[in-house]
């Protein structure tokens, strides 16, 4: 089912559609993401090395955009709101099937210690549960990935079990933290990052 695009003002940062166009351009933001190990090692970003890595970028942020057409990813470009420089990216995968829905995100480096990922990711299982109706969400990442262990933990995500050797990262293989959390949940206090 179709989901008309939304935009989030969660106070320090913007979340709006990621863009492509001849006012707006993320593929700068997302170039740069592709080529930052720590995000490539998490995200399915386009290979740098490929011949083609431009156009893999743009198609990249036309699949974003074209989720929310088709109904399979709600996707916002995490902005700086003065500038509407994309500093992040949250996704929302949402199942409505079964009421549920699967949550990601990254954040560039010089974004990083500001509580954008927090922040956001925690504006967006706002939308997820009140303005989507989901009754789950889930959320992934990487077993050594202390700062999304952070961010999941700060959202309230419980942790519900381990997937060994579940991805592909740095020519070996590592486990996934599967974390969940209820509409019902309590609602965590989102006081400011710690520095």
């Amino acid at each position: 089912m179709p989901l008309d695009p939304v935009e989030i003002n969660a106070g320090a940062w913007y979340l709006r559609l990621p863009r492509c166009d001849d006012r707006v351009d993320d593929r700068p933001a997302v170039a740069a993401a592709a080529r930052d190990p720590q995000i490539r090692r998490r995200h399915d970003l386009p290979d740098p090395a490929a011949p083609d890595f431009d156009d893999r970028v743009t198609a990249r942020l036309t699949d974003r955009i074209d989720g929310w057409a088709r109904g399979t990813r709600c996707a916002w470009a995490v902005a700086e709101p003065t500038t509407g420089e994309m500093l992040g990216e949250v996704t929302l995968e949402p199942d409505p099937v079964h009421g549920t829905g699967e949550i990601a995100c990254w954040t560039l480096p010089g974004a990083r210690g500001r509580g954008l990922a927090r922040t956001a990711a925690g504006a967006v299982c706002r939308f997820a549960f009140g303005g989507l109706g989901l009754h789950r969400l889930t959320w992934r990442h990487a077993g050594p990935d202390v700062a999304a262990a952070r961010v999941a933990d700060a959202l309230g995500f419980v942790p519900e079990g381990r997937l060994r050797a579940a991805w592909a990262a740095d020519g070996g293989r590592v486990d996934v933290v599967l974390l969940g959390r209820l509409a019902g949940d309590p609602v965590p206090s989102l006081s400011p990052p710690r520095r």
